[in-house]
C-alpha cells in the first residue's frame, strides 16, 4: 500500500526541502493529544500540560480533531515560511470551502469522508453526511463540526488564536532548539539533492520513501493506495523532530503534495532501526498466523535447527517443514546458513522483536 507522487518532468527546483514552524507546532499538538505514540517525549508532554492555563488546555481538547489521528492539510504548509505568524497568514488566505472540508476530513475520520464535488457548506446532503460521521465519532467531534459549518469564520479565528496562544505558552521556547536540528538536517538533504540527485536525497529521508526505478514517481509507504501529482506545484519535504516516528503526507486533490518526515535523534548511541514496509509487516503476520510455523519458531528460538531436526521434533515430513520454512524465510523471520551437507535455520530475533513484545514473549516461552 503506497502513496505515489508523480514527478515526471518536474524541474529539480520544484522539489523543496524546508522547515515549517506551523508543521512542527502541529506535530507537538499531536504529541500532546496522543502521548502514547511518543514515549520518548512523555516528560515534555507532561511538563507542557502541567504548565498550560486551564482555558488553553480546554481549547486544545476542543480542536484536537485537527491533529490527533491525522493532521488537517492546511496545518502542513506546502510553502513553509520563516515564522509561524507568516504561515498562519497564509492559512487565512485559504477559502472557507477548502478549509472546512480539510477540517471535516480530520474531524470525521479521513478514511470515510468523501464529499466529491459537493461542499458541506452549500450542499445539504454533504452537510448531513459530515454531521452524521462526526456524531458517530463522539459528542465533541459533533459539536466542533456543527460550529464549523454554522460559522466557519468564527471557528477559523478561534483556531488561529489558539495556535498563537500555544506559541506563547510552549512553542516559541521549544522551537528555538528544534530549529537548529532541522537546519542541520536540511543542509544534508539539500546537499544530497544538489550533488547526488533526488534518489539520494529521498533515501536519506526515510526507508519508507523511495524513488521509482524510472525516476518518475516518489513512492511513500502508507496505509492506503493513493496517487497524486506534483505537476505545476512541485512537492515539499518538511523535517520534524516532534513528528517522529510518523510520516505525514498531504495528497488530497487541490493540495500541493507535502511529506513531513521524522528526524532521528542527534547523538543516539543506538542506530536508528530499519523501517520495514507495510507489505513486509503483512507477510510476517500472515506467516505467523499458522500454528505449525509458530511451533517451528519456538524451536528455532532455542537453537538453530536443520529441516530434518524440525521434522523429527514435530512429527512432520521434511517437505512439510520445507514449505513452512520457505514462508518464514520469505517474510524475513529466519536466516539460513549451510554447514557442510546441512542447512541450519536461525530465528531472526530483531525482526521478531520489532513485531511486538507479546509475540516475542510467546515464542521465547
Amino acid at each position: 500500500m503506497t502513496l505515489r507522487i508523480d514527478i515526471s518532468g518536474l524541474p529539480s527546483e520544484r522539489l523543496r526541502f524546508a522547515a515549517s514552524p506551523l508543521a512542527e507546532l502541529t506535530a507537538m499538538l499531536h504529541v500532546l493529544a496522543e502521548p502514547g505514540h511518543h514515549p520518548q517525549l512523555a516528560d515534555w508532554a507532561g511538563d507542557v500540560w502541567t504548565g498550560l492555563r486551564p482555558e488553553l488546555a480546554e481549547r486544545l481538547r476542543e480542536a484536537e480533531f485537527l491533529w490527533r489521528s491525522s493532521q488537517a492539510d492546511f496545518l502542513i504548509p506546502s510553502r513553509p515560511r520563516p515564522t509561524l505568524a507568516e504561515e498562519l497568514d497564509d492559512v487565512d488566505l485559504i477559502d472557507d470551502e477548502r478549509y472546512v472540508t480539510a477540517a471535516l476530513v480530520t474531524t470525521c475520520g479521513s478514511n470515510r469522508v468523501h464529499f466529491g464535488t459537493r461542499s458541506p457548506l452549500t450542499d445539504a446532503t454533504a452537510r448531513e453526511r459530515a454531521l452524521d460521521l462526526a456524531q458517530s465519532r463522539g459528542a465533541l467531534q459533533e459539536a466542533f463540526a456543527e460550529r464549523l459549518l454554522a460559522d466557519p469564520a468564527a471557528v477559523r479565528a478561534r483556531v488561529r488564536d489558539t495556535l498563537e496562544q500555544c506559541a506563547e505558552a510552549f512553542f516559541d521556547a521549544t522551537w528555538a532548539g528544534v530549529a537548529v536540528r532541522l537546519a542541520t538536517d536540511l543542509r544534508l538533504k539539500n546537499d544530497l539533492l544538489k550533488r547526488q540527485g533526488i534518489g539520494a536525497a529521498l533515501a536519506s529521508v526515510s526507508d519508507a520513501v523511495t524513488l521509482a526505478p524510472d525516476g518518475d514517481c516518489v513512492i511513500v509507504d502508507k496505509l492506503q493506495d493513493k496517487a497524486t501529482s506534483a505537476h505545476g506545484t512541485g512537492v515539499t519535504f518538511i523535517p520534524s523532530v516532534f513528528g517522529r516516528p510518523h510520516l505525514v503526507a498531504v495528497h488530497a486533490p487541490g493540495w500541493t503534495p507535502v511529506v513531513q518526515y521524522p528526524v532521528g535523534e542527534p547523538s543516539s548511541a543506538e542506530p536508528e532501526p530499519e523501517q520495514v514496509s507495510l507489505e513486509t509487516v503483512t507477510l510476517r503476520l500472515e506467516a505467523l498466523a499458522h500454528p505449525v510455523r509458530l511451533r517451528l519458531l519456538r524451536t528455532l528460538a532455542r537453537s538453530p535447527q536443520t529441516n530434518r531436526e524440525l521434522a523429527y521434533a514435530w512429527d512432520l515430513t521434511p517437505p512439510e517443514v520445507s514449505r513452512h520454512l520457505a514462508v518464514l524465510r520469505g517474510a524475513g523471520l529466519l536466516t539460513a546458513r549451510r554447514h557442510g551437507r546441512y542447512v541450519r535455520y536461525t530465528l531472526d530475533l530483531p525482526a521478531l522483536t520489532a513485531l511486538g513484545s507479546d509475540l516475542l514473549g510467546a515464542v521465547l516461552r
